[in-house]
């Protein structure tokens, strides 16, 4: 039987070498690359490739979902203590997205200045995102193209002729593919881009994906599940599994619990943000 990194890696076929030539070859293009995490995972949510291929090319963490995450000022104060802009927010609700793009033109002021200081006609900072599936990423290009009323095409992984989409006065973003997928060497790291949606749902054995995640919950965020579920926390994943199927009425014929549909409907939960705010990493 394969191991979840194996499929995980069938599944991403050609997919990395693939990303980073897109990155490159726009990467010339722009100013600054904008790297979009998700703010429950952002450690695992990074790209480990990402800081080779951009180089000395200024960079912006954003921690996107930052509606669903816990402990956000931590983390934006570590990126912050490792010399990296960080701003969080929530693209749904437009949180933070002031902040991101007062930040975006603050990192590129001082190329945009040399256009001018050597007679150059003045341009707009371009700005480029990065980010692994169901980041956000679409939801984030969507409200800041929707700041100035631009229609953008969401059909994330399909190459397009470029576009450059007016964001706020001085800043342009590059609409192009700008997917990078995330490293599967780590098995907990794998774990964690399941519950988030990065990884599909198919190719992995979902009632383990699902019991790691309630063990993982029980243990650190309890109160969400305590709350949203009406149950007495335990340490074991099935137990857990077991309890929140019956107390929802996941019940086959013969009171034997529905264990597909109890799995889908707690990944729903936890995905909707449902059993609180969580820091995964």
């Amino acid at each position: 039987m394969k191991t979840m990194e194996e499929k995980i890696l069938q599944w991403f076929p050609g997919h990395m070498r693939k990303a980073q030539r897109l990155i490159q070859e726009n990467l010339k293009l722009v100013d600054l690359v904008i790297e979009l995490l998700d703010a429950r995972i952002p450690l695992s949510s990074q790209n480990p490739m990402l800081r080779e291929i951009i180089q000395d090319k200024p960079r912006l963490i954003v921690l996107g979902k930052a509606d669903l995450a816990a402990n956000i000022d931590a983390w934006l104060k570590k990126f912050r203590d490792e010399n990296l802009s960080a701003v969080a927010v929530d693209a749904v609700k437009g949180t933070g997205i002031k902040n991101l793009i007062a930040l975006a033109k603050s990192l590129t002021e001082s190329k945009t200045n040399k256009f001018a200081k050597h007679g150059a006609k003045p341009r707009a900072a371009r700005v480029m995102i990065v980010g692994i599936p169901n980041v956000g990423k679409s939801s984030l290009i969507n409200r800041l193209a929707g700041m100035n009323h631009v229609k953008i095409e969401n059909r994330p992984g399909v190459t397009r002729a470029k576009q450059w989409i007016k964001i706020a006065d001085g800043l342009d973003l590059l609409d192009t593919p700008g997917i990078l997928y995330p490293k599967f060497d780590d098995a907990d790291v794998a774990l964690k881009l399941s519950w988030t949606y990065a990884i599909s749902d198919e190719i992995h054995d979902l009632e383990l994906t699902v019991c790691k995640l309630l063990e993982t919950l029980a243990q650190k965020f309890p109160a969400g599940l305590i709350e949203h579920y009406k149950i007495e926390i335990s340490t074991d994943g099935h137990d857990l599994l077991n309890k929140i199927g019956l107390k929802r009425g996941c019940i086959k014929k013969g009171g034997v619990i529905d264990t597909d549909k109890a799995l889908k409907l707690i990944l729903s939960d936890f995905r909707a943000g449902k059993l609180g705010k969580v820091s995964l990493d």
